[in-house]
């Protein structure tokens, strides 16, 4: 009994100090980061508590106050919003990731397409199509599609006819259902559907790269959260990135 008790004793203090860590992430990440917060609880740590949408909802939900030990976004423009009003731990910012913009459409209707000024996306659409991504005035993708679009002179034709949705797996779950014909997402979004698949890729040039910034949150500061930040940029969360189709920077 007074073995159990000294031993009780030692483990207290290892509980005690034992952090759920709070992680914002972009809508596109989500399998990635499941299969990772798996890895990082065998390692011996909590499992991470998860928050996904869109790259601006979370910066907004963090520069409001929510607490969170560590932001991913999908863009720069978002993690640029958190460094202007000072919200990010100094020297922890990461561009970890890439992605490709593609073009996606319904599994049941298969289609391959060069995506270029030749290219008729209004004719794809049909009569009443709409073209579903993220909202451009605010959502990371649809911020990409609306300068692909612009690049290769389409979005003057189309946009009145976007379905603008609060982030990427919105949109891509509009072309699953059937309840748009196409859509504007991240290739790695595209590799975990069955019910769309990709028609093409957008010209690399026609766009900023797809960039993933990864940065402790101030507020959120501590030694386990830049051990994740550490983890994440090491072999064997970028070997789960790799497999789920980003770009490992």
């Amino acid at each position: 009994m007074r073995f159990l008790a000294i031993l009780l004793v030692l483990l207290l203090p290892l509980g005690a100090h034992a952090q759920t860590l709070t992680v914002f992430a972009a809508a596109s990440l989500t399998d990635a980061m499941k299969d990772i917060s798996a890895k990082w609880q065998a390692a011996g740590h909590q499992p991470l508590s998860l928050s996904f949408g869109s790259s601006s909802t979370l910066a907004r939900q963090i520069d409001q106050g929510a607490p969170a030990n560590l932001f991913a976004s999908a863009d720069e423009k978002w993690m640029d919003y958190l460094a202007d009003k000072k919200l990010l731990a100094d020297g922890t910012r990461k561009d970890l990731l890439g992605n490709d913009l593609v073009l996606v459409v319904s599994a049941d209707k298969p289609l391959h397409v060069t995506i270029d000024k030749s290219f008729d996306l209004m004719g794809l659409l049909g009569a009443n199509g709409r073209l579903a991504t993220g909202d451009p005035a605010h959502v990371p993708v649809g911020i990409y599609a609306e300068q692909a679009l612009k690049a290769l002179g389409m979005w003057d034709s189309v946009q009145p006819r976007l379905a603008r949705t609060e982030d990427v797996r919105a949109a891509l779950l509009l072309v699953e259902r059937g309840e748009a014909p196409a859509g504007i997402v991240y290739a790695t979004d595209a590799a975990v559907s069955k019910a769309a698949m990709i028609a093409g890729t957008f010209p690399a040039d026609s766009h900023d790269p797809v960039s993933y910034p990864f940065a402790v949150v101030k507020s959120g500061d501590t030694p386990d959260a830049r051990a994740l930040l550490t983890f994440l940029s090491g072999p064997e969360a970028r070997a789960v990135f790799a497999q789920r189709g980003f770009k490992v920077e």
